[in-house]
């Protein structure tokens, strides 16, 4: 997926010195990292930075700052296509099934689940927002047209080349800032989520304590699933399915004497006397990522949204997801406590690869899960590496390596280049400081004329710091503000 024509990113860059609180070990000042706060982003650059070690956490975005981070936070993805559930997720499953079919909790009330959560990112709330953004949205909106043309005009007569005097001007309704007033932290449920029980006002909209009335056609979509896929593979005509995509449709009929796959555990039928009924509902929700469609894209676009579990008309669980190029990336799942016993946690996990692998038949560039970071010298947060097969990203040169090599690296030192090839560098760094695409006084331009420009102390070194860590790519895409 190319790069939109519409909004561009807009970041501030923070930098890292200065250690905050780590929710993993409990450190007071161990955990190190470096942050920018996004004003927007488009979904392929946050999935370029994704796979250069960043993060999101509501519009902060951070960087651990690997070798010196008091816990190690590798980015960690699944190959959906090909993943196996195992047998304690294929338990996690059947007990749902059990409890949906027959109501039955009697057993499984009282064992405890140790994969339980992947909400772990709330560890880095810590510091989300001591580094706020103040800029107001005015220094944001771009100068009107007749400015533009004569700053232009004006590095044109001094001498600049043709590149360093491109300075552009960004369209109006281009560069657009939202409050971050309901945007969440990682620990607490969203502002619509919280309102989820309490019926509106006359006139004012649905019930969302009731199961929304777009129930039944999502159920039988996904109920579907597997006479779609079969389908598909019968009318190859015209249809290029290639490699895993294949692979995909291969699995999804259902064969004797192998495994059952996870779509026959999440999509199977359930009897006309089931005791409870589990519905699910998807709406797009406010983040940094803008919303985008594309004609070689999933139906639903790209984005982040809220997968909403619905038991028996009442809200349970409201998983954060983020649709982006060539994955889905799980943010954080809230959940209703009482229904812990269901392992709601590694539920929504296994739904949400299920969920890729459906993204996947319309959009097959969009075909991997991924988990945030893992974290070995944690023992509680090892269980990402249960879902299989997964790769993590490798510090120095940010290739993707199959997570059984590194676990033998990571059981000697917390932190390793996974990347064997000790020649190997990262492909994707930076070699023209220049070229940098910054924002300043409302004008875009490149970094070698805003140095030219700039008054007072140079700040070179923060901007050789940014454009570093977020590659060549995404530095000559994003705007780096600058007051």
């Amino acid at each position: 997926m190319a790069a939109g024509g519409g909004s561009p990113s807009i970041v501030e860059f923070f930098g890292g010195e200065d250690g905050y609180r780590c929710g993993y070990c409990r450190s007071d000042t161990g955990n190190i990292s470096h942050g920018m706060w996004a004003h927007s982003m488009t979904v392929q650059d946050y999935q370029d930075l994704i796979d250069r070690g960043w993060r999101r956490s509501g519009k902060y975005v951070y960087k651990p700052i690997m070798n010196q981070t008091c816990c190690p936070q590798y980015t960690i993805r699944c190959r959906a296509l090909h993943f196996q559930a195992s047998k304690s997720h294929k338990k996690v499953l059947k007990k749902m099934l059990k409890f949906i079919s027959k109501g039955d909790v009697s057993k499984v009330a009282s064992e405890e689940e140790p994969m339980d959560s992947h909400i772990e990112d709330v560890a880095t709330c810590d510091f989300l927002y001591k580094s706020e953004s103040q800029v107001s949205q005015s220094d944001l909106t771009p100068l009107a047209v007749d400015q533009a043309e004569r700053v232009e005009n004006e590095d044109k007569d001094s001498g600049e080349t043709k590149e360093e005097g491109n300075v552009q001007k960004v369209e109006s309704d281009s560069v657009q800032v939202c409050a971050d007033k309901d945007t969440p932290v990682p620990a607490e449920p969203s502002h619509s989520a919280k309102a989820a029980h309490a019926p509106p006002k006359p006139g004012k909209g649905a019930d969302l304590s009731k199961p929304p009335c777009r129930k039944a056609k999502d159920i039988r979509k996904e109920r579907k699933l597997q006479k779609l896929l079969q389908n598909q593979m019968g009318t190859a005509e015209g249809s290029q399915l290639q490699g895993d995509q294949a692979f995909l449709l291969q699995n999804s009929k259902s064969k004797t004497n192998q495994p059952k796959n996870i779509e026959d555990f999440v999509f199977v039928p359930l009897p006309d006397d089931a005791r409870h009924k589990l519905e699910f509902t998807r709406f797009l929700c406010d983040s940094p990522l803008e919303a985008e469609h594309a004609p070689n894209g999933p139906e639903c676009g790209y984005g982040s949204f809220h997968q909403q579990y619905w038991l028996d008309g009442k809200i349970i669980a409201v998983g954060v997801i983020d649709i982006l190029p060539y994955c889905v990336s799980s943010v954080y799942l809230y959940y209703d406590p009482d229904f812990s016993f269901l392992s709601l946690g590694v539920y929504s996990a296994l739904r949400e690869i299920a969920f890729t692998r459906q993204l996947c038949v319309k959009a097959p560039d969009l075909c991997f899960y991924y988990m945030g970071f893992y974290i070995h010298s944690c023992p509680k947060m090892r269980y990402k590496g249960q879902y299989r097969p997964s790769d993590l990203l490798c510090p120095e040169t940010y290739v993707w390596t199959p997570i059984e090599q590194c676990l033998p690296l990571l059981e000697h030192s917390k932190y390793s280049r996974f990347n064997q090839d000790g020649k190997a560098v990262d492909e994707g760094r930076l070699k023209e400081l220049g070229r940098v695409r910054v924002l300043h006084k409302r004008t875009v331009m490149p970094y070698s004329v805003y140095k030219k420009r700039r008054k007072g102390p140079s700040d070179e070194a923060s901007v050789q710091q940014y454009a570093s860590l977020v590659g060549q790519t995404c530095s000559e895409r994003m705007l780096l503000f600058r007051s």
